[in-house]
């Protein structure tokens, strides 16, 4: 079984510099690129996807609610047709950074509370689902196997990739943790971490109980303090284990 290794990326703007793209893009398979709302500029969007062509690392929008201030990781009222705008501006964005550079959009990945109110909402799932079959029928959808969005984006048609978190807790109900900075970790307990989600599939949770987790992704955050240790430690512990890291085909 391959596992794929995706990363959030691209999220500095203007003369703010956030996360270790450089450090781990090499390490990686797949990239979730801010379009700009959360984080992110129309010049770092097209860095990072020369730094990905570069590393021959496929290129996902990474869309996220406008909310700079809160890194996209409060929760928004907007409507539906919001979501579904937001969404498709967002994707097309990125798309056409992705392909002035001879590259083909791989997937598109909901950023921190939208990714929260998909699973949450069926509505809200749909109006994602939607503008991501609306922009192309072909782009895969990163997501949890929890809740709305996975069986909403299935029935739409979408072809859909559940992940597994490597650097984010699960509290007993199985949902993130989300926190407004992500801590340093001990790149040995992530990688034993993940090998147990992709081998046995149980993960233990922040009560101390065992879930049922399943996935074929696993997705690093590069603002992660020690993001670039963690990253070479699980890849490499998931290739002596024997499991191929590649990012699904198009």
């Amino acid at each position: 079984m391959n596992i794929d290794f995706n990363a959030d990326m691209g999220e500095s703007f203007g003369m703010y510099v956030m996360g270790h793209d450089e450090k781990i893009m090499q390490y990686i398979t797949s990239a979730n690129v801010a379009c700009g709302f959360h984080a992110g500029d129309p010049t770092v969007m097209k860095k990072t996807v020369a730094l990905a062509k570069q590393c021959k690392v496929q290129v996902g929008a990474h869309p996220g609610l406008p909310d700079r201030q809160g890194f996209g990781r409060r929760t928004m009222n907007l409507t539906l047709e919001e979501i579904y705008d937001d969404m498709v501006y967002q994707i097309g964005a990125l798309k056409a950074f992705v392909e002035a550079a001879g590259l083909r959009l791989h997937h598109v990945k909901p950023h921190g509370s939208l990714y929260g109110m998909a699973m949450q909402r069926e509505e809200v799932a749909r109006a994602i689902g939607q503008a991501v079959l609306d922009v192309d029928k072909n782009l895969y959808l990163y997501i949890m196997k929890k809740g709305f969005a996975g069986p909403v984006a299935e029935s739409l048609g979408l072809r859909v990739v559940y992940e597994l978190y490597a650097d984010l807790d699960y509290d007993g109900d199985g949902n993130l943790v989300i926190t407004r900075h992500h801590d340093v970790r001990k790149p040995e307990d992530v990688a034993a971490r993940v090998i147990r989600m992709v081998r046995e599939r149980k993960v233990t949770t922040t009560k101390g109980t065992e879930i049922p987790i399943e996935g074929t992704s696993v997705c690093l955050h590069s603002d992660t303090a020690n993001a670039s240790d963690i990253v070479v430690t699980v890849r490499r512990e998931l290739e002596k284990a024997g499991y191929p890291v590649a990012a699904p085909t198009l």
